[in-house]
């Protein structure tokens, strides 16, 4: 047997946020012609042989009649998609000498191919292209790839659109890497908060939401501006580091949607319908795939007519609050997502949504009430830092002409949500609702007054240890927000009021 029967091509699998390496093994052997692929395929990637099959003849090369054997490895590692089908090509042509093998020992290979030989794109090309760059190879992928892929600090990356192109420039010689495109992020359409009329309580809670990236629960009648607040917060919040940018386009790029490069630079804003379902909001499946939570990321999640969403929908939604990751186990493969998003919320306070309005009658009776708002646990509610309401505006104010010069624009805001953030930075190296418990006796400071009020308040309305905690880092950027050193009587009051609508 020719030591030319045998190929090795390096590749990625895709498990979560990891991009695990792959060897994709091809040996050719005399016998009847056949193409058996090994190491936990699953069906897309069985298929592969037939794609694989067409492409190759339909780029004018022999497809071997001999009996081909295609290991994947780690065999127990399991492979999904057609991300393999470039190297399993690659590696047939290799072994029967129809390219050079040489050319390929220093490149990883992802792509699906299509029956013509055009090469498709693939998700997850961002971590792929990390982890390649980590173990100093270049990365063969789809042009359609390129721009995510060189988002990736010091990756190389060999773009190809037609597997007989490819297959013509690996007989010239090595690969060149790709030059990398010319990114032009798309300027982001900020919705201004100066288009939000009146609520001024709410705007100012807001506000204290994207300084500290406190949670955020809005309780008021239909049509009184609640979404309309949600949809400018990530406007306020400050911009993310090259960090949490590359993290943020990752999880995209694992995501069915793709990640647009145009976006690159930009928080996530997610709005799932009330009918999601569980898995869709955490996430899932027999192949993990990240929920609405993780495609929040550093962004927002807003979930309207909070209510109206499924209980165990809604209970889900506690661990990752505290702990900022979920983690999706199937009986063979478990898969860890990042899920830490800024948590916005909105309801009605009653089923026909006009309790308490001044102009409208409620039809709910106290009962119907009751029952409604308990659909929310109070461990829920005890993990949302800013609980404020947003009531309906006179009629005369929202026909009046708008006073837009007396109203502070989201350019103006965001200038001291920075300011602010970047003080919580300093101090401890994260917002203030990341603080953990044992960090605030150390890096918070209460005046005796402050404290006082806190234990009051406490007393009188029977505060959970967590609900005590959390606001004290609500009055902590509250103070950030005043340059204030220490937290004041002032900014513990504030901080309270806004726990009332949940003691």
């Amino acid at each position: 047997m020719s030591q030319h029967s045998l190929a090795t091509v390096h590749s990625r699998a895709q498990n979560g946020l990891q991009a695990d390496p792959v060897t994709v093994e091809v040996h050719l052997a005399p016998g009847l012609p056949g193409l058996s692929i090994v190491g936990l395929p699953e069906a897309a990637v069985r298929e592969s042989k037939d794609r694989v099959r067409a492409a190759i003849q339909n780029c004018g090369y022999e497809f071997p009649a001999r009996r081909i054997t295609i290991n994947l490895a780690p065999a127990d590692l399991p492979k999904e998609g057609g991300r393999f089908d470039l190297a399993i090509a690659l590696g047939i042509l290799a072994a029967s000498r129809q390219i050079p093998h040489e050319s390929l020992s220093d490149i990883e290979v992802l792509g699906e191919l299509r029956l013509s030989g055009a090469i498709a794109p693939i998700r997850g090309a961002l971590p792929a292209a990390i982890k390649a760059a980590d173990a100093g190879r270049r990365l063969l992928l789809p042009l359609d790839n390129l721009g995510e892929a060189t988002l990736a600090p010091a990756a190389e990356a060999i773009a190809a659109e037609r597997l007989g192109d490819l297959c013509e420039q690996l007989q010239r010689g090595p690969l060149a890497s790709s030059e990398p495109p010319t990114l032009e992020p798309t300027p982001f359409a900020q919705a201004d908060i100066a288009d939000v009329r009146g609520q001024h309580q709410a705007k100012r809670a807001l506000e204290i939401a994207a300084a500290g990236g406190h949670s955020l629960l809005m309780v008021g009648p239909p049509g009184s501006g609640k979404s309309m607040l949600a949809q400018r917060l990530p406007a306020l919040l400050p911009p993310p580091d090259a960090a949490e940018s590359l993290e943020i386009a990752s999880v995209a790029s694992i995501s069915r949607e793709g990640f647009d490069v145009s976006r690159w630079g930009q928080r996530p804003y997610r709005a799932p319908h009330h009918t999601a379902s569980a898995v869709a909001l955490v996430g899932g499946g027999s192949d993990p795939r990240p929920g609405e939570i993780t495609l929040a990321h550093g962004g927002v999640l807003f979930l309207d007519e909070l209510p109206e969403f499924q209980r165990q929908v809604l209970e889900a939604l506690r661990e990752p609050l505290e702990t900022g990751q979920v983690t999706i186990s199937r009986a063979g493969r478990q898969a860890d997502f990042p899920a830490r998003f800024q948590f916005v919320a909105a309801m009605n306070p009653c089923p026909c949504g006009w309790s308490g309005d001044r102009e409208r009658e409620c039809r709910c009776s106290p009962d119907r009430i009751h029952r409604y708002r308990d659909r929310i646990s109070g461990p829920l509610l005890d993990r949302i830092d800013l609980h404020i309401e947003v009531p309906r505006l006179p009629a005369a104010e929202l026909s009046g002409p708008s006073n837009a010069s007396a109203t502070e624009t989201t350019t103006e805001v965001r200038a001291r949500v920075i300011r602010a953030r970047e003080q919580q930075l300093r101090r401890s190296a994260r917002p203030n609702a990341a603080l953990l418990p044992n960090e605030l006796d150390s890096l918070v400071e209460l005046s005796e007054m402050a404290r006082s009020i806190l234990v009051q308040y406490a007393s009188k309305m029977v505060l959970s240890a967590r609900a005590m905690h959390r606001a004290v880092r609500v009055a902590r950027t509250i103070a950030d927000l005043g340059d204030s050193a220490q937290i004041r009587p002032a900014d513990m009051a504030e901080a309270l009021r806004y726990r009332a609508l949940s003691a």
